[in-house]
This record gives structure tokens, C-alpha cells and sequence, in this order.
């Protein structure tokens, strides 16, 4: 396939591109380069064809000829969202609709969103939250996401489809590398200083997903018949990816002999618990097989951090967190009042 891929040059998108570019498809990257410098591992694979290019400016022209929209372009968690709320939704939410309807008046057929279980709020844990559950989005983040399943959804048509795929919380290496969510975190940590800190009880739920099973449900998901998975919403996992906050500390700690565990009671931890049901995906997909359960994950991503000789400048450097990055964009004068940075460029 010609796949357009928004968000390429990304945590996931980096992953993801080289993934799509090793199982033979055409990819066509676009990229504001926001994290362009944040660099953690070689050089990545690219796309021989790369735009620089804002989300929000997006043409006809650059979607013309491609078989599918691979979008994962987004500000991209909850602390990232309450930098501001209007940003959040430019980009997520109003900035996607507009590309998926240039993408279906550009003839392209497939429109696969890389949307989050993040929606579904704190359901609690008595109940696995399905893809039928209500929304119940907190923060800024969630509800641009939600707010785009919906739209995008509005636009589907017997010659455009859309696919929303709900992934949890993310881990694993890649070249633009994170910190900033849950496991990344605990492990870098672990290797970078001995020590994991929860904060709170360590109890709330969370599908936990390494980054190269995500890859592997967009792949799947492009290859399945079109008509199959048209305008479905799918949780993007296995029902093994669900586990306790401190379930995860303790698998770090196995891993990183000598490490230790620090709680932390604090009164404004975040105790949102989910626990994501997976037979939809299962169902709909059954070519998706997840290869990285959480013990072969998290000793692949500690086996990686030390490998690469993980610091504690390097753990906390602002390079590998989200929020702390763009701040620094902003106060260098690099990003201006719209969050928009320099000059488009076909790379």
C-alpha cells in the first residue's frame, strides 16, 4: 500500500514507520518536528519521502495517490493537554477531522485513527470497559480524542472507512523516546538510579502495551478486508496487556537486580483505574497475535536502557519528556503563539 503516516518522526511513529517500510508498504511520512532532536537510539529508518510539515496545513495534494492515512499525530498525553486546552483540540481533534475529509474528497480509502483507552476515564475496576462503555474522558486529552472518534466517524462512506484503534498506555524503546509514560518511566528509573517511586498505592489498573504489539495491530489492521473493520472502534490489545500500577514496579524491580521500590502518599496521585476488554479485537482481528507480554517486554526494555548506558541526565533530560520539550520550544522562541514551528520542507 501508499500510506500517508502523520506523526512519524514520533515515539510511536518512528517505530511504526519502520515497521510499515520492512513489510513492503510505501510510506509517505508528515511531521511538524516538534521532537525532531530527540533522539535516543541510532539513527532511525525513514521514509525515503518526508514532509515537515504542521498537521493543521495539510493539502489535497500531499494525500493524493495513497491508499490509507496511518494518522497518529497528536499532542500526546494528559500533562501535554493541560498546557493548553485550545491546543489540544486544534490539533487533535479539529486538525484530524479536517484531514480525514481531505483524505475521503483525495480518493483515499482507509483512514486508520490512533486513538486511546484513556476515554474511557476512571470506570473502576469491577467492570472491563468494552468498546460499547460510555466515555467518560477527564482531561483535555481524552476528550480531543473522543471528540474525534466521533467526527471522523460522521465521515465515513461506502468508499472511505475509518478504523479507531484505542490503545493503552505505551511502552518499549524507540529512537524518539519517552519517559513520560507509566513503564517507561518505572524502568528508566530502575536503570538510571535503582529506585522506582509510586506514587500512591500502586493499585489502579492499566493496559500496558509495548510499542512494537501496537505496530503490529496497525499492520494487521491494514492488511484485514476494508469492509471488515469499517468505522469500528477496537480496543488495540490483548486482555494480558491489563495490570496493576504496582504489578508493573515489581516486574521492573525483577528485572533490575538491586533496584527497590519507593511509595510515595500523595494526596494528588492519579488513581484512574480501567481495565480494557480485548474480544472485539479478537473477533475482528484474529490475525493479531500480542508478542510481547509484560515479562519479555520489560526485560527487552531494560536489556535496551542498559545497553545504550542509560544516565540520570539522560532520564531526566527534557529531550524524553513531552511537556518539559515543548516548554522548552516555546521559551527558546521556536514555537510560536499558535504552536506552529518554522518553515514547511519536503525532505
Amino acid at each position: 500500500m501508499r500510506i500517508f503516516l502523520t506523526g512519524h518522526l514520533g515515539y510511536l511513529g518512528s517505530v511504526m514507520a519502520a515497521r510499515f517500510i520492512e513489510a513492503g508498504h510505501d510510506v509517505t511520512g508528515l511531521d511538524a518536528g516538534y521532537f525532531e532532536e530527540c533522539v535516543f537510539t541510532d539513527r532511525p529508518v525513514r521514509p525515503a519521502r518526508q514532509l515537515r510539515k504542521d498537521l493543521r496545513e495539510v493539502t489535497a495534494h500531499d494525500l493524493a495517490g495513497h491508499d490509507a492515512v496511518v494518522h497518529l499525530a497528536a499532542l500526546s498525553n494528559d500533562p501535554l493537554g493541560s498546557l493548553s486546552e485550545e491546543w489540544t483540540m486544534d490539533i487533535n481533534h479539529a486538525a484530524s477531522v479536517r484531514l480525514a475529509g481531505l483524505a475521503r474528497a483525495s480518493g483515499v480509502e482507509r483512514f486508520m485513527f490512533s486513538s486511546s483507552c484513556i476515554m474511557y476515564g476512571a470506570a473502576g475496576e469491577a467492570v472491563e470497559v468494552t468498546e460499547e462503555s460510555p466515555l467518560a474522558p477527564k482531561t483535555a486529552y481524552a476528550r480531543s480524542k473522543a471528540a474525534a472518534e466521533h467526527d471522523i466517524s460522521a465521515l465515513a462512506t461506502r468508499d472511505f472507512s475509518p478504523v479507531f484503534l484505542r490503545n493503552g498506555t505505551v511502552y518499549g524503546v524507540s529512537p524518539a523516546m519517552r519517559f513520560d509514560t507509566v513503564l517507561n518511566n518505572l524502568a528508566g528509573a530502575a536503570v538510571a538510579s535503582g529506585q522506582v517511586t509510586i506514587h500512591g498505592d500502586g493499585r489502579p489498573w492499566r493496559p500496558v502495551v509495548h510499542i512494537e504489539d501496537v505496530a503490529s495491530v496497525f499492520l494487521a489492521a491494514l492488511a484485514a478486508p476494508r469492509e471488515r473493520l469499517h468505522n469500528e472502534a477496537l480496543n488495540a490489545a490483548s486482555a494480558a496487556v491489563n495490570h496493576r500500577v504496582a504489578d508493573l514496579a515489581e516486574a521492573v524491580v525483577r528485572a533490575v537486580p538491586g533496584a527497590r521500590i519507593r511509595r510515595l502518599d500523595r494526596a494528588d496521585a492519579d488513581q484512574r483505574t480501567y481495565r480494557a476488554g480485548f474480544d472485539k479485537i479478537a473477533r475482528l482481528l484474529p490475525e493479531f497475535k500480542l508478542a510481547w507480554p509484560l515479562e519479555r517486554g520489560v526485560a527487552q526494555l531494560v536489556d535496551e536502557l542498559r545497553r545504550r548506558g542509560l544516565s540520570g541526565g539522560d532520564f531526566s533530560s527534557p529531550r524524553f519528556t513531552r511537556l518539559a520539550w515543548l516548554r522548552q520550544l516555546i521559551g527558546a522562541g521556536r514555537l510560536d503563539e499558535s504552536l506552529r514551528m518554522g518553515e514547511e520542507a519536503t525532505v
